[in-house]
């Protein structure tokens, strides 16, 4: 029976002011690459959203709404039918219709692209009429729209024109036209891009929805130096920074016409171990990290609340499992974490045959998380304790994620907000499931556990929300006691900016601007 499962939106419009406004905010890091399919860093999308609509986004209240579909039906399990909006235009002035979502999708799900693994239920689109799609899965699937909120729509007639069909992707260095170039149907345009310096987006006047901001334009500016972008904002360069560093919070706060604003985030920062035969740092060696004793000796290692306290300055959650307690599968019994614990760590050691410790790779980026490089610096002296020696790499993210996708680290700092689903598959999908060409597209480290494959496999088609939900949770717990990642905390969302600026605030830490109003 086919089931209508969605509605038009309607949105109220807000005056706009006859004064230009333009917010101008800043972030450690810059894009990684404009092209929607050439990474998974959120903050890049975060970005592209303000250029590009998916079929259907989430509102200010993180809830799934209609975009530019206005509705879909389940036309049998592993077929669901979308109607599009009419009368949309892409910047450039093409007209929105079926043949660009056949295009998107097609270039989403290529091999090529890098964040095909957000889309991997999806084999292929079908044409219907103009106005509608058909997308084909390979099996049931209950969180296909959650998945579809972070597919970016491109225009078919503009990718043909630049010779952009295929997707870019920044670990394995293609470039295409798109990955400096953009053309959506969002609230704004991408006026002018210089990497590594600004981007500058103008408001798009003939956008399909109604705007609930009152701005003109926007510009990023990535600025790396913490130092750098806090005085930026304390000298009104910038409007806003997202997000401020932790050791200035109190600094801002009390400085007049300044406001910093902060709430928990879904993101998880966590430690990934390599699975190969053996480490960079010891070529010819077995690779400690294979045995389980040594990852718990690892994790026992670790001091905790001195990182949270001193590092995160209190404003952290100390964290055992890959999702925070707001997303779909966390567990309270599981996400307890080994407790510090040196004695142990070093018998632990000693019980696998390592009682001096050994040598690995520690990679680090110093521009995307809060406190990237100060946490893995701390890493590598508590390690120190029990005689592991951390040979510690720092770069910015626009190589780091590419020499992650390569496995070029023995063991390494990443970041995980489970999206674009906000489900607990994210992690499972992605990060634990075997690297098969459609699972396991963030898992670059040899990582392969039949079992959990096995969970992967079956919550991928549950549709019983509670049996889904099991399925989770027992692979979190084998997570959890095999040490398969070694979670950390989930950071803070933090956001310092002038009390003219009206910006809502998100834990999946997206900047979203076209929600924000600046008074004059």
């Amino acid at each position: 029976m086919k089931t209508l499962l969605a509605g038009l939106a309607v949105m109220v419009p807000l005056a706009t002011p006859s004064l230009a406004n333009t917010l101008r905010w800043s972030s450690a890091g810059d894009v990684i690459s404009y092209d929607p399919n050439a990474q998974v860093d959120s903050f890049t999308q975060s970005v592209h959203h303000m250029v590009f609509d998916p079929l259907v986004r989430r509102n200010k209240d993180l809830v799934l709404e209609p975009a530019l579909a206005t509705s879909w039906e389940v036309i049998e399990p592993t077929r669901w039918r979308f109607k599009l909006r009419q009368g949309v235009k892409f910047h450039e002035g093409q007209p929105f219709n079926a043949d660009d979502v056949v295009a998107t999708i097609q270039r989403q799900i290529d091999p090529g692209a890098r964040n095909r693994e957000n889309l991997a239920t999806v084999t292929g689109a079908e044409k219907v009429d103009e106005y509608t799609v058909d997308l084909i899965l390979r099996g049931p699937y209950p969180l296909l729209l959650n998945d579809l909120a972070a597919i970016y729509m491109m225009s078919k007639p503009w990718m043909e024109e630049h010779d952009a069909l295929k997707p870019g992707n920044a670990s394995t260095g293609v470039v295409t036209y798109a990955s400096n170039h953009a053309n959506g149907t969002g609230a704004f345009k991408l006026k002018s891009y210089e990497p590594d310096s600004r981007s500058v987006f103008e408001v798009n006047k003939d956008w399909w929805d109604k705007p609930q901001h009152n701005l003109d334009e926007v510009e990023f500016r990535p600025i790396a130096s913490d130092a750098t972008r806090v005085a930026s904002l304390l000298s009104g360069e910038v409007d806003m920074i997202a997000p401020v560093p932790l050791q200035d919070v109190d600094r801002i706060a009390a400085t007049e016409g300044l406001k910093v604003v902060e709430n928990p985030s879904l993101r998880t920062i966590f430690l990934v171990f390599s699975y190969r035969p053996e480490l960079h740092a010891a070529p010819g060696k077995p690779n400690p990290l294979l045995d389980v004793r040594v990852r718990q000796a690892l994790w026992h290692a670790i001091d905790a609340d001195t990182i949270q306290k001193r590092l995160m300055r209190g404003k952290s959650r100390t964290a055992a499992m890959l999702v925070a307690p707001a997303v779909t599968g966390h567990g309270e019994s599981i996400d307890v974490p080994l407790p510090y614990d040196l004695d142990k760590a070093k018998a632990l050691l000693a019980e696998a045959g390592y009682p001096d410790g050994f040598k690995t790779g520690l990679g680090c980026p110093n521009d995307r998380y809060i406190a990237d490089e100060q946490i893995c610096l701390a890493v590598a002296s508590m390690w120190a304790k029990v005689g592991v020696q951390a040979e510690l790499s720092v770069e910015s993210k626009t190589t780091y994620f590419p020499r992650t996708d390569k496995g070029e680290f023995d063991s390494y700092l990443l970041g995980w907000a489970s999206l674009p689903p906000m489900d607990g598959f994210s992690p499972l999908q992605a990060l634990l499931a075997t690297n098969d060409g459609v699972f396991g597209g963030s898992n670059a480290d040899g990582l392969s556990n039949p079992e959990i494959d096995k969970l992967a496999h079956a919550a991928a088609v549950e549709l019983d929300e509670a049996k889904r939900v099991d399925l989770l949770k027992q692979a979190f717990r084998i997570t959890h006691d095999q040490v398969l990642y070694l979670p950390l905390h989930q950071q803070p969302v933090a956001w310092a900016m002038s009390d003219k600026v009206d910006m809502p605030q998100f834990p999946d830490e997206y900047v979203r601007p076209w929600f924000a109003q600046i008074q004059q």
